[in-house]
């Protein structure tokens, strides 16, 4: 079994899959081609540099991560034809930071976007969790409460997936995301590279971004838990003043998200490249999540999938899919050289029938 150094995301309507040269994307326009495009870029945490330190790497593989996904996400509406940005005046507050920052109003919504996102998730994933156990608990002393406090944000991670798998068009960006973990897995076992064949193989696998989440809970009960022994026990810190003392909890656990994400991802680098019992204990949460957050995809999500690994993977350029999307389509014509209407044939209409038959029983079985 070959290993394989592209990792990917699931993007509205295609996906991205990263190498370690650039990152390529697929997706299915609105009028059913696949269009693609290719970036260079490489990390900024080289080995031999700070940045490429253990644990360190991990703080700048997160925020590299986060910074393509918002800028993707943008581009694959745009790839798709619907441009977010196209049919919106900007507001004199965006053309104020637009000229102040010398940015493009584009570049400062995604700027805010992804802002409010890490506010949301701080304040979904660390204060509400805290403001539960302390609810719970008191602001005394108490082992049991970091405990608690880990498990609820567990469990609020896992609610949270449950909740957006239900809506509709987060349903088929998990589909692409099962088509891109299909295509890597199929490249892997070393079988041919086509959506038949891709579709036979699981759609989890041991690097997701969904086993890195999950194992960022799980070290951030272990590492917050001794912190907070060490602060009550060790140092013998006690704050009085309940604000202030919830104040100081939730500051610490801010200060301390990089050093957990750094050695989340460690652990999930060391996972990975192993398999035994162990390595397969500590990968069974996450993958256990990803029946969450992949779906079943279809051939011709695995199809768009496949595009973007075979250009992150030199294979091919984005040239050779865009020619193909933009080149006229070929007109059927009769004997003496008339075009003709080409219309559906009976199968064709069957075969439709079936599918959304076969969606709507997946749907009701969830």
């Amino acid at each position: 079994m070959r290993k394989c150094a592209v990792g990917g995301q699931a993007v509205m309507e295609g996906v991205m899959m990263k190498s370690e040269e650039g990152i390529a994307m697929a997706v299915r326009r609105a009028d059913g081609k696949i269009v693609a495009s290719y970036t260079a870029q490489t990390t900024r945490a080289k080995k031999g540099t700070f940045l490429g330190l253990p644990i360190v790497r991990g703080v700048v593989a997160l925020f590299e991560s986060l910074a393509t996904g918002m800028k993707t996400t943008t581009e694959s509406a745009k790839m798709y034809g619907e441009d977010a940005f196209a049919d919106e005046e900007p507001s004199k507050f965006e053309k104020w930071l637009a000229k102040t920052f010398g940015k493009s109003v584009e570049n400062i919504v995604i700027g805010m976007a992804a802002v409010l996102g890490i506010l949301l998730a701080v304040g979904l994933f660390m204060f509400l969790p805290q403001l539960i156990a302390s609810l719970i608990f008191g602001e005394g002393k108490s082992v049991w409460r970091s405990l608690v406090e880990g498990l609820l944000r567990v469990a609020i991670y896992v609610g949270y997936l449950l909740a957006v798998s239900g809506i509709k068009d987060m349903r088929r960006i998990f589909m692409y995301h099962g088509a891109e973990h299909k295509t890597i897995s199929c490249y892997e076992a070393e079988d041919v590279l086509d959506p038949a064949h891709a579709m036979k193989h699981t759609r989890l696998h041991p690097r997701c971004g969904t086993n890195y989440l999950f194992l960022v809970m799980a070290v951030s009960i272990f590492v917050l838990t001794v912190v907070d022994v060490v602060f009550q026990y060790g140092l013998h810190i006690n704050i009085t003043n309940k604000l202030l003392a919830f104040l100081f909890r939730f500051g610490t656990r801010i200060l301390l998200l990089p050093l957990i994400a750094g050695l989340s991802y460690e652990v999930l680098r060391w996972a990975a490249k192993r398999d035994n019992l162990f390595t397969k204990i500590v990968r069974a949460p996450g993958m256990g999540l990803q029946y969450i957050t992949t779906k079943e995809p279809t051939e011709d999500m695995i199809e768009v999938a496949m595009a973007a690994f075979y250009i992150a993977m030199g294979e091919r350029t984005p040239e050779y899919y865009n020619d193909l999307a933009d080149a006229p389509e070929e007109e059927e014509t009769d004997a003496e050289g008339v075009i003709v209407d080409v219309e559906p044939t009976e199968a064709a209409h069957e075969a439709e029938a079936a599918e959304d038959a076969e969606t709507e029983a997946e749907g009701a079985g969830e």
